[in-house]
């Protein structure tokens, strides 16, 4: 069988630069060496109150991003999670044999939960349980995900070593693929904080559909550190986040960039990354609102028949290896 790669991002708010940078173009690179499933997770997205209506929408629209970003529907599977029903039934055999200490143990859940001080869902609980289900049914081989996904990721291989024990071989163990550069994009306002859609402070991301104006006003605004020298510097965050942005757009060396930098201000350095940033988004942009919806109504259809093909045959084993199939 060929290797493969699964991975997702959830159609909730607007997909920004640190999406693009830090997960997109690293798929677009890797659909090229490995057998490619690239999922809208918008099950994934109501672990936490959602409008019907936007959420509809915004699974479109990343649809869109996706093939806009450069992931090539002739060589990849590209679909929207709630279209492929295993998904969700994996997910309850999985709960079987998932422990809730396991689950208890996601820092991603605890942060969460004390965000959400009432009613907080089992859903979000679950959220690591329906990931490894996601990622165990295309029987897949690595996994790009930033470093806040990797706990997730190590639950999902518990998961599948667990059941290939208990039930006999059935899942491939999933190895992470997380970039050394680019799989952290900061915020603009805080660079202590990942770049995030969720960010209370706006100017914080730059999102792949802002336009010109306002990405140059977002630059314009960014924390610096103390200091005039640009340089990389882990100890200077914020100047060294704008540095990586500049260096994945233009595609320069570490060197290249620092060199381009000597002897200039911070305003300049703010000014520059907005423009090179307007336009390296100006044709994804274009492409986006190329997509028809006939177009994308047609690579989702025949996305979902792949992905349904593969995640079926899977399911298949499970059933059969405990004893619930043709029940």
């Amino acid at each position: 069988m060929p290797k493969r790669i699964f991975s997702g991002i959830q159609p909730t708010g607007n997909i920004h630069l640190g999406n693009y940078l830090g997960a997109l173009r690293n798929w677009v690179a890797l659909q090229h060496e490995y057998e490619s499933f690239f999922c809208i997770v918008n099950l994934h997205a109501i672990t936490v109150p959602q409008d019907p209506k936007l959420l509809a929408e915004k699974t479109r629209e990343l649809a869109r991003i996706y093939l806009a970003a450069g992931i090539d529907p002739n060589v990849s599977t590209i679909f929207v999670q709630s279209d492929v029903s295993e998904h969700a039934q994996l997910t309850w055999i999985l709960n079987c044999i998932a422990r809730v200490s396991e689950l208890e143990r996601m820092t991603q859940f605890k942060d969460k939960a004390r965000r959400q001080t009432e009613s907080v869902a089992v859903g979000l609980f679950d959220y690591p349980v329906l990931m490894a289900s996601d990622i165990l049914l295309y029987q897949t081989d690595l996994v790009p995900v930033g470093e806040d996904q990797k706990q997730h990721l190590e639950l999902t291989r518990d998961l599948a070593i667990r059941f290939n024990r208990d039930y006999g071989d059935t899942f491939r163990i999933p190895d992470p693929y997380i970039p050394k550069v680019g799989s952290r994009i900061m915020s603009l306002s805080d660079p202590a904080k990942k770049m995030s859609k969720s960010d209370d402070d706006p100017n914080g991301c730059v999102m792949l559909l802002d336009d010109a104006d306002i990405i140059q006003r977002k630059f314009k605004r960014a924390v610096t550190d103390s200091g005039t020298e640009i340089r990389f510097d882990e100890s200077r965050p914020a100047i060294t986040n704008l540095l990586t942005i500049y260096h994945l757009i233009t595609g320069q060396t570490t060197q290249e960039v620092e060199a381009h930098f000597e002897g200039k201000g911070y305003a300049q350095l703010k000014t520059q990354i907005a423009e090179v940033t307007v336009e390296f988004l100006r044709p994804l942009q274009q492409r986006v609102r190329d997509i028809t919806d006939e177009r994308l109504d047609h690579i989702l259809g025949a996305g979902r028949e792949r992905a349904k093909k593969i995640a079926g045959a899977t399911l298949g084993q499970v059933f059969e290896k405990m004893g619930i199939a043709g029940a």
